[in-house]
């Protein structure tokens, strides 16, 4: 007969979205709510309009994943279509989580259902916290295509996954996806696409200097001031004088 720990660890319930909605509303604290709507601009007209939040900080949001990894994609899945901003944030990071402890089947899973959500994917935060760690790693260097179709798309959100999956390269130290995709994305209307690209680059010249400098030196002059601003960001005053305009 197993023992009462065994027995305890088998009755032990798989998460569900009710139950893992419960434990983000713990957290909740009404005052974040109104900051975090601030943040991140969700006023009409702004990028993120009509965004709601529960008021949850990241953190309390992560040891929530540690302590429900058990949950299926499906509840992922459940929490993703959600109004509430830490839900869907909730969802990517057990995805990632998910993605990173799986097998190569389960691993296939969670991108396709990535790529099949992303209009819930749909502020900087989601992105960032999911795109390298999902896209990122199944996007290979010779074949960009993918990310070439995001950075073409006309939502916003998509774009940046485009740009921000190369974050994934990059840390292998494979720069030509960031820049490829950067050259694509050069001419963004959107602000949020500048910085996003200027942080790529200079997470490149981070690594290697000349690269970042030999891209710069193609196309500052086209090249919108914010993305400059951020991609010299690490350089010395002097060094970032030769890109001011």
């Amino acid at each position: 007969m197993p023992d009462a720990g065994v027995r305890k660890k088998a009755n032990v319930k798989s998460p569900t979205a009710a139950s893992l909605r419960r434990e983000l509303r713990a957290h909740a604290d009404a005052d974040d709510a109104k900051n975090l709507a601030r943040f991140f601009q969700t006023k009409p007209g702004q990028y993120a309009e009509g965004d709601e939040f529960l008021g949850v900080r990241v953190p309390a949001v992560r040891v929530i994943v540690r302590e429900n990894r058990t949950s299926s994609l499906d509840v992922a899945l459940e929490l993703l279509t959600s109004q509430w901003h830490e839900e869907r944030l909730l969802a990517l990071l057990l995805m990632v989580d998910r993605y990173q402890r799986g097998t190569p089947h389960e691993r296939n899973a969670v991108f396709d259902a990535y790529l099949g959500h992303l209009e819930h994917i749909n502020n900087w935060d989601l992105v960032d916290s999911s795109a390298e760690h999902i896209v990122g790693p199944e996007v290979a260097v010779h074949d960009l295509a993918l990310l070439e179709r995001l950075a073409a798309s006309e939502h916003l959100w998509s774009r940046r996954v485009a740009m921000l999956a190369t974050f994934y390269h990059i840390k292998q130290r494979e720069f030509d996806p960031a820049l490829r995709i950067a050259a694509l994305l050069l001419n963004d209307p959107h602000h949020l696409m500048h910085k996003a690209v200027g942080w790529m680059l200079r997470e490149i010249g981070k690594r290697d200097r000349d690269t970042l400098v030999g891209f710069l030196d193609a196309h500052w002059p086209d090249m919108p001031r914010t993305a400059v601003r951020y991609a010299v960001e690490h350089f010395t005053p002097t060094a970032r004088k030769r890109y001011a305009r």
